[in-house]
């Protein structure tokens, strides 16, 4: 599996409102937990939890599991257009701790800007604007936990 797959069913989940997802194939499992989904637990929303592989249950019926939507689409106010982040992880607006940030506020990106970092899975991924613009806002701060379709940007489209 690669992470492809891992962000189509981390978008699966976050669709169906689903809070946990196993999934268990040969020699591979894998286990993932959304944020406190209306439970009481400590969970950090947008962290992926991946236990041992000796800890983890027998995989259940995935098909029995009811599928939920209460999604309502949300209409940004202005005309700004919002770079999201397609994957959860860590946000980074720099590529190192001593360089300065990719983008800031009164940038103009083009579609193949790079924007910022998002780790995933001590994985560093190069995030592109993939809008042509001026950037008016940066919602995230730096460091800082990011899940799958989180505004990380609002652009001004030229």
């Amino acid at each position: 599996m690669d992470l492809k797959d891992i962000k189509a069913i981390i978008d699966l989940m976050k669709k169906n409102s689903l809070s946990e997802f196993e999934l268990e194939r040969q020699d591979f499992k894998i286990k993932l937990k959304r944020g406190n989904v209306g439970g009481s637990g400590e969970e950090v929303p947008g962290r992926v939890y991946m236990p041992s592989m000796a800890a983890l249950p027998p995989v259940t019926n995935v098909s029995s599991v009811p599928v939920v939507s209460n999604a309502v689409p949300v209409t940004p106010a202005s005309n700004e257009i919002e770079i999201k982040s397609p994957m959860i992880g860590t946000f980074y607006r720099a590529p190192s701790p001593e360089a300065g940030p990719y983008v800031d506020v009164g940038t103009e990106v083009n579609a193949d800007t790079v924007v910022c970092l998002i780790e995933a899975m001590k994985v560093m991924n190069e995030i592109k604007a993939e809008v042509k613009g001026v950037i008016t806002q940066i919602l995230i701060d730096n460091a800082k936990p990011v899940e799958f379709g989180q505004p990380l940007f609002k652009v001004r489209p030229l």
